[in-house]
């Protein structure tokens, strides 16, 4: 067991304030004790009287803070700050007694820390309890973020904070556990990994795993109790081949640490595969920290010659290092008939890896630097606090591959990233302008899936080209911010020309004049998707024109005619014989569309199609169309894999009937173990149903079959 698993394991069983304190100076002896004892006084002064939920003093808490603070920094302020984080917020002490007493730089840490926190009603705006519950963890992020993006070293103390926390949850009842759980392995766990900090990242995530499935926990925890000795056995038999061949090669100053996977990376892996943990082949991995660089290289070239290694495993993090500073090789290896996971890194590396941005201001580190431009390319304005906590999420906690320019720049984009990704990430121009893509000189559609290594060219209109309708389809926050700031900017021209079109077919004159006339000119955009706005303004231009010249538009039809043709609403004062979709633009159920009227039929297409732009600035007749609202049952294609088990089919389809699934068809075998399920779910429930069963079973596949340019459902 490392160093800090130690610490971490007495600090668990530490609950009465002299043993904290002895903790406490045992780890901070290099630090000025008069400084920190006078902080610690203070803090204990400020919280006489508090008792946590377990019952013990609260001084507990801070002060067990600071200890563990003691290992991601040699700045005795962090530690400080760390005794005081709670001060301001639960004391009758303010921001200006601290620093009247501990100096500004202190004051300025705590009050990061306050702010973090400082979460007040007014501004939770959802309407329900699910809602309020992800708003509160978004805001609990963003505040997190701002804060640090003025001093970063409030993070790493509020990680510290949280790994306490959550250290001592058994106090709590249930559903807060459940609740604290799932903020920190959606929040704080992220944040750890962006901050290159595994050891925390590590804690946090088991430590959550734990409380949120309780029972896939205790099948890891039972299955790796009960084989610890076989496994250790296997592991330690591995490591002694490792040092022999290691020291017959020349690489004599070197150390080597075996281990057994983390809980909940193994619980990930049993998941994307769909296997039990008996089939969890690579529980086991070693490290191997040599002192230069260059001995990386030769013990990978030793080990490989010795074992028979999984190609496609082979990951050099040296050469290009991760976003977050990471520097290891990777690879994994067949030794009789385990497979074992290899790292090699140096001993520097090894410091960076465990500590991350910490490392680098204990030691003066031979390795990469966390980068933490992220925290300042995060958009804060303008933005529903849910949307940015998913779009920030997405950036913070990912599988990452490396691409390059033509010119052989490095980029870092999560897997599954699209060349647009790609164009937005070397600069928001580049993405707003691309037109051609160039994917190791193949010529490929801008949302082309990219892989490890690819050489991307990105060829540029001389105008900016909207795609409203790709913006699901990209992965990473800046491109998805970019295109919608984008397709924001031109929607509101779009619908101005769209509802002047909209009522130049209504009334068959230019109806700019008779716009102002009636003061409409700012909101008459408003009509495109508001059928009572339409209506009422109708009504206000024909009086208009009536007053201008009664007898000439006396008998003129104004009056606007509701036609309902299957999922489609129509408007107009026209006659209407059917509605056809577009195949240009396929638009689907939900998506905002439009409606151009030819020859007495209504051609609808997606509000932003190219081609439907084409038409608006031609100025050609369209009417006014919406989706018909109130049936939010639809159908939905589900691939799944499930074990080649007995029995499995009926627990997945007792599954589906207590979510209230209804399944309209079941058919086996489409794919090896592949289950393919048409299912009717209302569509206001699909997200939440959606993850619950991704919690449990691979779903390959999960498509609306509700094209609505199919005319009906499928």
């Amino acid at each position: 067991m490392d160093k800090f698993s130690v610490f971490i394991d007495n600090i668990k069983d530490i609950h009465d304030v002299e043993k904290a304190k002895n903790i406490l100076f045992d780890v901070s002896k290099k630090f000025d004790t008069n400084k920190i004892n006078e902080a610690l006084e203070f803090a204990i002064l400020a919280h006489k009287g508090q008792y946590r939920k377990s019952g013990e003093e609260y001084i507990v808490h801070p002060i067990l803070v600071a200890a563990i603070t003691t290992f991601f920094s040699d700045n005795e302020d962090m530690i400080i700050s760390a005794l005081l984080h709670d001060v301001v917020e639960d004391t009758k002490y303010e921001f200006k007694d601290i620093f009247l007493k501990f100096g500004a730089n202190v004051a300025h840490l705590v009050e990061g820390l306050t702010k973090i926190t400082d979460i007040r009603s007014h501004s939770l705006l959802p309407s329900n309890k699910i809602d309020e519950k992800l708003a509160k963890s978004a805001l609990t992020f963003r505040n997190m973020l701002i804060s640090s993006i003025k001093d970063i070293r409030v993070l790493v103390i509020k990680l510290c904070d949280r790994l306490h926390n959550m250290l001592t949850l058994d106090a709590l009842k249930p559903e807060k556990q459940k609740r604290i759980a799932e903020e920190t392995i959606l929040v704080y766990a992220p944040i750890s990994h962006r901050l290159g900090i595994s050891t925390l990242k590590k804690y946090l995530e088991d430590l959550s795993f734990k409380y949120l499935l309780p029972s896939e926990y205790k099948k890891i925890d039972k299955f790796i109790k009960e084989n610890k000795e076989d496994l250790t056995l296997r592991l330690n038999n591995f490591i002694s081949k490792v040092e022999m061949l290691l020291s017959k090669n020349g690489i004599s100053d070197f150390e080597i640490k075996g281990r057994i996977k983390h809980y909940y990376s193994i619980y990930l892996k049993m998941q994307r595969k769909g296997i039990s943990i008996e089939e969890v082949l690579d529980l086991l991995a070693i490290r191997v920290l040599v002192k230069e660089k260059i001995e990386c290289y030769e013990s990978f070239g030793v080990i490989h010659l010795n074992f028979r290694p999984l190609i496609s495993r082979f990951k050099d993090y040296i050469a290009i290092p991760k976003e977050n500073g990471y520097q290891t090789l990777h690879t994994s290896v067949f030794d009789e008939t385990n497979v074992i996971e290899v790292q090699i890194r140096t001993f520097d590396m090894h410091k960076n890896a465990e500590f991350g941005i910490a490392a680098h201001w204990k030691y003066k580190l031979d390795s990469a630097t966390p980068n933490t431009d992220w925290l300042n390319n995060l958009t804060f304005e303008n933005e529903k606090i849910e949307d940015f906590y998913e779009l920030a999420k997405n950036d913070l906690f990912r599988e990452d591959i490396i691409v390059y320019s033509p010119k052989f720049d490095t980029f870092t984009l999560p897997v599954g990233a699209t060349v647009l990704d790609f164009a937005y990430a070397v600069h928001t121009e580049v993405g707003d302008k691309a037109k051609e893509a160039y994917v190791n000189k193949e010529k490929v559609s801008l949302l082309t899936t990219l892989k490890n290594g690819d050489i991307v060219k990105i060829i540029t209109d001389n105008k900016e080209i909207p795609r409203c309708s790709w913006i699901d389809a990209l992965k990473t926050s800046k491109a998805k911010l970019s295109a919608r700031h984008l397709c924001n900017h031109r929607l509101k021209d779009v619908e101005q020309d769209i509802a002047l079109n909209i009522l130049y077919t209504i009334f068959n004159i230019d109806v700019q004049d008779l716009i102002k006339d009636n003061h409409l000119q700012n909101k008459i955009y408003k009509i495109v998707e508001d059928n009572n706005f339409l209506i009422d303004v109708v009504n206000k231009i024909s009086k208009t024109i009536k007053s201008k010249d009664k007898f000439k538009h006396l008998f003129k039809r104004y009056k606007l005619k509701s036609y309902v043709f299957d999922n489609i609403k129509v408007l107009s004062n026209k006659n209407i014989n059917d509605i056809e979709f577009s195949f240009c633009c396929h638009p689907k159920r939900g998506d905002e569309i439009v409606g151009f009227l030819e020859n007495k039929k209504v051609v609808i297409h997606h509000k932003l199609c190219s081609t439907a732009i084409d038409l608006i600035k031609l100025k050609k007749e369209m009417v006014y169309v919406e989706w018909i609202k109130e049936n939010t049952v639809s159908k939905y294609l589900m691939i799944v894999s499930l074990q080649n088990k007995k029995g499995e089919l009926a627990k997945f389809v007792n599954e589906l009937a207590k979510l209230n699934i209804s399944i309209d068809s079941i058919e086996l075998g489409v794919e090896s173990d592949f289950c393919k399920v048409e299912v009717e779910i209302d569509e206001k429930k699909l997200d939440k149903i959606s993850e619950k069963l991704k919690q449990s079973y691979h779903i390959i596949e999960w498509t609306s079959l509700k094209d609505a340019y199919n005319g009906k459902v499928k």
